[in-house]
């Protein structure tokens, strides 16, 4: 059977209309700190208006959870609120808990000092209403205090823009279309959509964001925008990368990150977004970017069809992640450039490490998944047969397998490559199935979504049995029965170096082989060889 999209296939469907609460349903919690709040207000004879702005209304009235509470403030600043909190807490006998400030910062987004104290074991972030204007070469406005309006229209979504009035217990739209959009599911900016991305292009992908993550449709107006060349230059110059690199990631790590890499392969932001070096070959083809999403979404599909148990328990998150990655970035796997030394490098390693400044960790664990694919479709064959002397391919051998028995040499490489690849050697596994056989242009079975996934998943499954059954699940873990300097100390070498780099690999591939075997019999193996190899030369 043909696995197909059912998630991203048709990124503008038209969401069904949603059902949103009446009202805002109150947690326990929520009551004791909405109560300490106002008693505050009235402790100090205040007229202070206290408002919770943004997601938290907008997920309380689609009933789900929210801990994320942001207090707009209307006369003082968030720090100015919050000490008056702290005073009026120690009157009743009450220690306010956590109590700091937050400096502005741009490039994380925060355009104004926020302060914020721990209530009830949950934390909350005090503000004061504002309103922004911006330069032209510059996302980073110049703040100031504003009223309800002026600070609702200067959020970046009109579902983001609701206010909870803590003083009357009212939901506040004064966009006037915040709810009605909410219901239709639609995501629109406040303002005119062009004039809102240029003040702040990071909005772009915020609206993408969203829109993937509750399956909304992008308002039509906001999708010409986002595309227009404007704001893909002011996105290039005016955000920085590590920015850029946070909502990529919140996005691959949401629930529909097929959804929203298409949405950014829609409004051609893709070359945009994931920049590549000036220089670099092969040439980038144009179907280069659809087909990372054609790859990104039959790995989606193929984890929905594997069972849970695929993916250790500790490593699940982290490994879809990485596999979503690994994915998107498949077509570029052997695109380089060079670098100041003239060495080639992936242009995955740009991508990660300049395009979207992230942890070097992902780029070094998603190229060696993507260098490890040639390796492991060669040995797909292997791992499928039943017979124990089976012969390998010629790129399944390496030059660990030169002493090594032919009933020995399965285990011995994909021990080898485990070793290599560690706890993603499942994502790997998962990835070369993509492009098995080697031999076999798929490239347009996977443009036009006819990909059998669910073939690739029995063979993933009995792929997955095998290495297991060969105990080479957790291989990497194991230390060498024999140490650097015991290899010197039979050779009789002062210092190490490549003589005994290649010893460590030959013991290692002894060990391999022989599962049960001891530090003892791996010496009395070297020696014996040591001695053959001497007597030949």
């Amino acid at each position: 059977m043909t696995t197909t999209s059912t998630t991203s296939s048709s990124p503008q469907s038209q969401p069904q209309p949603l059902q949103l609460k009446e009202n805002i349903e109150l947690s326990d919690t929520e009551k004791q700190i909405i109560e300490r709040l106002l008693n505050t207000i009235r402790h100090f004879e205040l007229q202070t208006v206290l408002r919770i702005a943004g997601g938290w209304v907008r997920d309380k009235l689609l009933g789900k959870d929210c801990y994320d509470i942001d207090i707009a403030i209307d006369d003082m600043s968030g720090s100015d609120f919050v000490d008056k909190v702290r005073q009026y807490l120690l009157t009743t006998g009450e220690e306010a808990q956590g109590v700091a400030v937050i400096p502005s910062n741009p490039d994380q987004s925060k355009h104004l000092e926020t302060a914020r104290m721990r209530l009830c074991g949950m934390w909350v972030d005090f503000v004061n209403l504002r309103c922004e204007e911006y330069c032209e070469n510059s996302r980073i406005p110049e703040m100031k205090f504003g009223t309800a309006l002026e600070d609702a229209l200067r959020r970046d979504l009109t579902i983001n823009s609701l206010f909870y009035n803590i003083n009357n217990g009212k939901v506040e739209d004064l966009t006037n279309r915040g709810i009605s959009d909410l219901k239709a599911g639609k995501i629109v900016t406040p303002l005119p959509p062009e004039k809102t991305f240029l003040d702040d292009p990071l909005r772009v992908l915020r609206a993408i964001r969203f829109g993937a993550r509750f399956g909304f449709t992008l308002d039509e107006e906001l999708k010409v925008a986002a595309a227009c060349d404007d704001v893909k230059a002011a996105l290039a110059a005016k955000i920085s990368r590590e920015r850029i690199g946070t909502e990529v990631d919140l996005m691959i790590s949401g629930n529909q990150p097929v959804k929203a890499m298409g949405y950014i392969c829609d409004l051609t932001l893709f070359k945009v977004i994931f920049s590549l070096p000036a220089e670099f070959e092969p040439d980038v083809s144009e179907d280069c970017y659809r087909l990372c999403i054609a790859y990104l979404d039959a790995t989606w599909n193929f984890i929905q069809s594997i069972d849970s148990y695929t993916f250790d328990v500790s490593w699940k998150d982290e490994q879809k992640r990485l596999s979503f990655y690994a994915a998107l970035f498949l077509p570029l796997r052997e695109t380089t450039y060079k670098d100041k030394k003239g060495k080639k490098i992936p242009v995955v390693n740009h991508i990660f490490r300049e395009s979207l400044k992230r942890k070097v960790s992902d780029a070094e664990t998603v190229v060696n998944i993507h260098r490890s694919l040639g390796k492991f479709t060669s040995l797909i064959p292997a791992l499928l047969s039943d017979e124990d002397n089976i012969i390998l391919s010629e790129d399944a051998c390496g030059p660990e397998l030169a002493d090594i028995s032919i009933s020995s040499k399965l285990r011995v490489s994909t021990g080898f490559l485990l070793r290599e690849i560690k706890e993603f050697w499942r994502v790997a596994l998962l990835i070369s199935l993509l492009i098995y056989p080697s031999d076999v242009d798929c490239t347009q079975d996977y443009l036009n979504k006819q990909v059998d996934l669910d073939k690739k998943r029995d063979l993933y499954k009995a792929i997955e049995s095998r290495i297991v059954e060969l105990g080479l699940d957790k291989v990497w873990n194991e230390k060498p029965l024999v140490g650097g300097k015991d290899i010197m100390s039979e050779l009789m070498l002062k210092t190490g170096g490549p003589l005994v780099r290649e010893w460590q690999t030959k013991l290692l591939a002894w060990q391999l082989a022989h599962p049960s075997g001891n530090a003892d019999e791996c010496v009395d193996w070297m020696r014996q060889t040591n001695a053959k190899r001497a007597r030949t030369e």
